[in-house]
């Protein structure tokens, strides 16, 4: 099976005097973009190879990931099976950009109460499923594991080798532990966490082969999902200054992060700074959903 990544080019900004270079990984595929499409790459690889032609994954109703594999099963031939949190949603589908995208692809969904979903590692949980649904090949939430890690490890090329920060946002932890197995060790590899807790550390670690890295714990904005009008216009600006989308829920807060840093001094004036752009823009419509219900701003 091939998968093909196009040749991206490092786009450079500048922010008070510093350079920020943003890999945009966002542009690597029209619908399979960024991170997604690396974690996916040898996962869907080993399916094929197993002969399974069923993909099975969890997420939330605007998850990326749940859009991705639905993608991905459409373009590269697999049936797939979202598991999705949350039993309220199954009547919403029509007016959720996610669902009805990754419904058009030819998922097919389970609905499971939040406290079901919980038990979604649980082998019992799996074999529930298995039954349900006879065999298939599992990504688990977020599609983190061996395989994604590893395809996140060629984010990084031969010619990033001379950046001394590589940013990045953190969901699952599998994307920054790619980074940090391919980084060189005078690299500083900066995290910026969307889910609250000190838990991703434990994650990351399972996967990172380096203790060059470090979680910036304080542009959350509250947790996952959760974002306010200061993000909302620093990504509306962002894009009118230099012509770069920006998703709310992880590459917006960490480049409202890298410009907070820069502010407070974090980066000397020689620092070469690398910031990964891993896609998300999916979720934009479904975001400003929500804040029209809110009657907040919405996102250009």
């Amino acid at each position: 099976m091939l998968i093909i990544l196009f040749f991206l080019k490092n786009k450079s900004i500048r922010y008070k005097e510093r350079e920020i270079v943003i890999k945009q990984e966002y542009l690597n595929h029209e619908f399979i973009s960024g991170n997604k499409l690396r974690k996916l790459k040898y996962n869907l690889q080993a399916a094929k190879s197993t002969g399974l032609d069923t993909l099975l994954t969890f997420g939330g109703a605007f998850s990326n990931h749940i859009a991705a594999v639905a993608a991905a099963g459409k373009v590269y031939g697999f049936k797939t099976i979202g598991i999705i949190r949350g039993e309220e949603v199954s009547s919403k589908i029509a007016n959720n950009p996610t669902l009805s995208f990754s419904q058009s692809c030819g998922m097919q969904f389970k609905f499971v109460s939040r406290s079901d979903y919980r038990n979604k590692t649980k082998t019992s949980f799996i074999e529930n499923l298995k039954k349900e649904f006879g065999e298939f090949y599992l990504i688990p939430e977020g599609g983190t594991n061996v395989l994604a890690v590893k395809g996140c490890e060629e984010i990084l090329t031969e010619s990033d080798v001379d950046f001394d920060y590589i940013c990045c946002p953190v969901g699952t932890g599998g994307t920054i532990s790619g980074i940090i197995n391919a980084s060189k060790p005078h690299q500083k590899i900066l995290g910026f966490p969307a889910l609250k807790g000190d838990f991703l550390s434990d994650d990351i670690r399972k996967f990172a082969k380096h203790d060059n890295w470090e979680l910036i714990q304080d542009y959350h904005f509250g947790g996952y999902a959760k974002i306010n009008t200061q993000l909302i216009s620093f990504i509306n600006t962002f894009k009118k200054t230099y012509q770069i989308p920006l998703d709310p829920i992880y590459t917006g807060k960490m480049m409202f992060g890298v410009f907070d840093l820069i502010d407070k001094g974090y980066f000397n004036k020689n620092s070469k700074i690398l910031t990964i752009h891993t896609g998300g823009l999916q979720g934009i419509p479904g975001m400003n959903k929500r804040l029209e219900k809110k009657n907040l701003p919405l996102i250009d």
